[in-house]
């Protein structure tokens, strides 16, 4: 049995406004999900979702993974098992990490040779056809780790300062909410365009924010993005009451971090106060998890298991 992990990922900025070729910053973290996989006489794919062969309903991603791959190899069964630290529907590239993480392992049991520019291409494709207007960015960071800024797939340094993610738990569909935010633009053109635009513009301003380690003004930056991510439909009572708590409880910075609507916001904390931050989620009815940036991508986790 071979077992590949790939990380999740937080937005500092971008999320919505990438889809429309403006830039994101993306920064993956360690919260991992692992897929293990072994030739098997028939295909059997096993998650908290429940044990299925080929299933488009319950398990999308994999199932177009195995499909995706027999144009790279003969796969008539294979035994894939999902463990998985990511919430699905948070925000935080669980279907990106499954799909990476999947591609990966399946390339190693069958000897594809597959890059990992090839795997984050493959995964793009799979998360097109699920979510339709799918953006690279996920796929990409899941796929490379640190921290990128897309659509220029640029390596940045990474962030050197406590992660906090709070979860609402409240399930939220990317496809829905881009759907949402493409008739938002078509209906208002010349007030939603220019907020697509400021969120881009964001993201090149904090390039050089990140290189010298400003975390402060990044704070004040990813702030703004969060009233523009409101301002185009994405926010949500629930995010919003976990994002005061965690600015009210001393965070640099905090916002919604992917499609929103639910799912999960991220704060930028100072050495001392990410348990503070995490109390006030907790407080306010959301979950808290304390991470961190990782520089590693998709990985081999075991040959044997």
């Amino acid at each position: 049995m071979i077992t590949c992990s790939a990380p999740g990922k937080v937005y500092l900025f971008g999320e919505h406004a990438v889809v429309y070729g403006e830039s994101a910053i993306c920064c993956a973290i360690e919260l991992r999900t692992k897929v293990s996989v072994e030739k098997s006489d028939e295909i059997i794919i096993e998650s908290v979702l429940g044990r299925t062969g080929l299933d488009h309903d319950n398990h999308p991603y994999v199932s177009y993974v195995i499909e995706k791959m027999r144009q790279f190899t003969d796969i008539q069964g294979v035994h894939i098992v999902i463990e998985s630290q990511l919430p699905v529907g948070s925000g935080l590239g669980s279907s990106a990490a499954v799909t990476v993480a999947s591609i990966q392992a399946l390339n190693h049991l069958y000897e594809c040779e597959l890059s990992l520019e090839d795997i984050a291409k493959t995964g793009h494709e799979i998360e097109r056809m699920v979510q339709g207007n799918a953006s690279p960015t996920d796929t990409y960071v899941s796929t490379m780790g640190g921290v990128v800024m897309i659509p220029q797939r640029k390596k940045l340094d990474l962030i050197n300062c406590p992660i906090v993610v709070g979860n609402t738990h409240k399930f939220s569909s990317t496809k829905e909410l881009v759907g949402n935010v493409a008739k938002l633009r078509s209906d208002f053109p010349s007030v939603v365009e220019p907020i697509l635009s400021n969120i881009g513009q964001m993201s090149i301003l904090a390039e050089r924010l990140v290189a010298e380690g400003d975390y402060e003004t990044i704070g004040k930056l990813m702030n703004i993005n969060q009233g523009l991510l409101d301002a185009i439909g994405v926010g949500s009572a629930e995010l919003s009451s976990l994002v005061y708590a965690a600015r009210g409880s001393g965070a640099i910075s905090a916002k919604i971090t992917g499609a929103g609507g639910g799912g999960c916001m991220v704060a930028l904390a100072r050495e001392n106060n990410a348990q503070d931050i995490a109390k006030a989620i907790e407080d306010t009815g959301g979950e808290a998890i304390i991470t961190k940036n990782t520089a590693e991508g998709v990985r081999l986790e075991s040959l044997h298991g």
